[in-house]
């Protein structure tokens, strides 16, 4: 329905020749085509708050500006917008409106007073807050910048503590005692597995190796013979270093796209000249070339569901579109540009074609961690020096 309230034509298909809107439903309709229909809020006549939200059931929903908390498993999980979670809040609220009213007066006229709050934020006279706590990880709010960088969306992960691991209903395993210390640089080891694709029998190989001028790794393949899907990860083989590390690339020829490159899973990139910055443990750890890692980052971008058929919004299909196609002429030599890998935990490498002398186009720093580095990589609250005084009145 159009601002002025007449209906638009709908798709090919739809039975507006007879004067419906809709088509009857038949089992004997095989296209099922949707019918859409254009539509605004007629409250305020304008698409606002309709960033896309994913919020499950172990999801905690908080709003500090009003001390508002919905907790978590007190609602399904559901696909909705900002607005849609605040409208919902709101009709909770107001569901058991009636029966306080008649028995508990005083505390009905907060709640209405407490629903008005609410009601205003959807005008957004004033910013807010919205976060939203799932252990599961499995939440998700819309960057309608996308591929850009949103500076208004943060995303934090964090390790589970063990009263969210028996909240999910997981419980950690014991680490298992080997008996002695095994040499496993020149053996692959095998262990069964089920494909993350088709769910199929399968097995992972795993292999310590040598990275010249660098460290030890772990990689990690699997290949589905059933269905053909192939996977890879990589773990870094050795410990937190004491200082982050930031290399910055100059590409200025399309031979720096076979250069070996490992990301760890605490590594960031950012391409500036394309205003791209893709953030922790996204993509997880890889051994793999730079090409590979811009050609990942494209399939990544570029179909992702959110962006993709009526979730996406006007202009963002023409956005990636030209994402995509600056990075391919990054990878062709077409187009100069800077990339940056930067890795808190300093366990990422990108290659030195003119190892053991320094590299004219590449700048690898080194740099103290912040504080909130140090929290997210755990180590905060970590102690490795003096600990043994500490447990010794626990024995």
């Amino acid at each position: 329905m159009s601002a002025g309230g007449a209906v638009e034509p709908g798709p090919p298909g739809v039975a507006a020749a007879s004067g419906q809107l809709f088509r009857p439903i038949s089992a004997e309709d095989e296209e099922q085509q949707p019918t859409e229909i254009e539509s605004l809020c007629m409250n305020c006549y304008r698409n606002d708050m309709n960033r896309e939200v994913v919020k499950t059931d172990s999801a905690t929903t908080r709003i500090p500006e009003l001390d508002f908390e919905i907790p978590a498993f007190s609602q399904k999980g559901v696909l909705t917008t900002v607005e849609g979670l605040i409208n919902r809040a709101i009709s909770g609220l107001e569901q058991d409106q009636p029966t306080r009213r008649a028995n508990e007066d005083a505390i009905a006229e907060r709640i209405d007073e407490f629903i008005v709050k609410l009601k205003e934020l959807k005008q957004v006279d004033s910013p807010f807050t919205l976060i939203i706590d799932d252990p599961s990880g499995n939440s998700f709010v819309e960057n309608p910048h996308a591929p850009q960088k949103d500076d208004a969306l943060v995303i934090t992960h964090y390790n589970r503590t063990l009263q969210q691991e028996q909240m999910l209903g997981l419980q950690a395993e014991a680490p298992a005692e080997r008996p002695e210390e095994e040499d496993l640089r020149n053996e692959v080891l095998q262990f069964n597995t089920n494909c993350p694709e088709c769910n199929a029998p399968a097995q992972t190989n795993m292999k310590l190796v040598q990275i010249p001028h660098f460290k030890e790794v772990i990689i990690m393949a699997t290949n589905c013979e059933s269905c053909g899907h192939r996977t890879n990860e990589v773990k870094s083989g050795g410990a937190v270093e004491p200082l982050g590390t930031r290399i910055t690339l100059h590409i200025t020829d399309p031979s720096d796209m076979t250069r070996d490159l490992l990301k760890s899973e605490t590594c960031s990139v950012e391409i500036p000249e394309l205003e791209f910055e893709l953030g922790m443990a996204v993509l997880g750890g890889k051994f793999t070339t730079l090409e590979g890692l811009l050609k990942d980052i494209r399939e990544l971008v570029t179909k992702n569901p959110f962006t993709l058929g009526d979730s996406s919004n006007p202009g963002q299909a023409e956005k990636l579109q030209e994402f995509s196609r600056k990075l391919d002429q990054i990878m062709e030599g077409h187009m100069q540009a800077h990339f940056i890998m930067n890795d808190p935990a300093g366990n990422s490498y990108l290659q030195n074609v003119y190892a053991p002398e320094d590299d004219p186009e590449m700048k690898v720093e080194r740099y103290e961690r912040t504080f909130d580095q140090n929290e997210e990589l755990g180590l905060n609250d970590m102690k490795t020096e003096g600990y043994e005084a500490d447990l010794a009145p626990q024995r």
